[in-house]
């Protein structure tokens, strides 16, 4: 082989470079007030569920303990909203614990505005 022919195939040997560029360091944390907005929002979600299930059951008739946890549910997702809307005008924050509580708890609170309405027809 000739001296002025490269050879097709190239071996690419990279000095061992410090990890530090793949990870970005940063100073946002995740809030208090949106993690505990998103474990009242699940707690609701499953609340309602359940209840929603447990009256199924019974034929359509919702006893009083089931409308005793919808309404302590539909206070937790009010309180719930309020606190994700709270933390999500915190600075150097990470946003996924307010946004999941912010969205859980707006559907709960349309799901206890549904079930009144349709409750009143």
């Amino acid at each position: 082989m000739s001296k002025d022919k490269k050879s097709r195939f190239h071996i690419n040997i990279r000095k061992m470079e410090p990890v530090r560029d793949r990870y970005m360091f940063t100073d946002n944390r995740h809030p208090e007030k949106g993690i505990i907005s998103a474990i009242l929002g699940c707690i609701s979600a499953i609340t309602y569920i359940v209840a929603v299930y447990f009256t199924y059951q019974n034929g359509g008739q919702a006893l009083l303990q089931y409308a005793a946890a919808a309404f302590v549910a539909a206070i937790f997702s009010v309180v719930g909203l309020v606190l994700g809307i709270m933390s999500s005008f915190e600075k150097d924050i990470f946003r996924f614990f307010p946004n999941v509580g912010i969205v859980l708890n707006s559907l709960t609170v349309i799901f206890v505005a549904l079930v009144l309405v349709l409750g009143f027809l």
